[in-house]
């Protein structure tokens, strides 16, 4: 499956969106307030994003939220329907640009779009792209039980089971090491 800059760009900040998500009370929300939110932009590079407001906190958590579903779904019709919605409600408008040294590429968002409706229309239409290529099963959650981080399988064999192999893989694997040592000495 080609995928173009802009697409992978689009991935990651999906991906990272999900997983600004609390994963319980105890854990922080990485969207905290607006502070947090025009960070998740900068280092994002969301291009064409105004002043922030709480208003805008508010819908970006609610896309967030969206977009979590869309990783848990659990066939492509399931998927395609949510993305359908996520790409609807932003009211996308496909339009070519070659702004801040990049090549042409597509935006999906309208002129002046909130970055609510900008994450949805352009995250959206990414994750359109794998459910369109048949690939929906690429969008998981790590298979680590204290972790369920979203990411994207670009594995050539799609076997990618953890967010991060040399943190969740690489401990439960010691885990799993460790307990075959305690058996055996027994």
């Amino acid at each position: 499956m080609l995928i173009t800059h802009d697409t992978r760009c689009a991935l990651d900040t999906v991906v990272d969106l999900v997983n600004t998500a609390p994963e319980d009370d105890a854990t922080p929300d990485g969207l905290g307030d607006v502070a947090a939110l025009e960070a998740f932009v900068r280092d994002h590079k969301v291009s064409e994003v105004g002043v922030l407001t709480e208003f805008d906190l508010a819908a970006v958590r609610k896309i967030r939220a969206r977009f979590a579903a869309v990783f848990a779904a659990s066939d492509a019709r399931s998927a395609a329907t949510m993305i359908n919605e996520l790409i609807a409600a932003a009211g996308t408008t496909p339009r070519l640009t070659d702004h801040d040294g990049y090549d042409w590429h597509v935006h999906y968002f309208a002129p002046g779009a909130s970055v609510a409706d900008h994450l949805a229309a352009d995250c959206g239409m990414a994750l359109a792209f794998f459910v369109v290529a048949g690939e929906q099963e690429r969008l998981r959650r790590c298979e680590a039980p204290d972790c369920r981080h979203a990411f994207v399988d670009l594995s050539r064999n799609r076997s990618r089971r953890y967010c991060d192999s040399r943190t969740c893989g690489n401990r439960l694997h010691v885990a799993a090491y460790r307990a075959r040592r305690k058996e055996a000495a027994g």
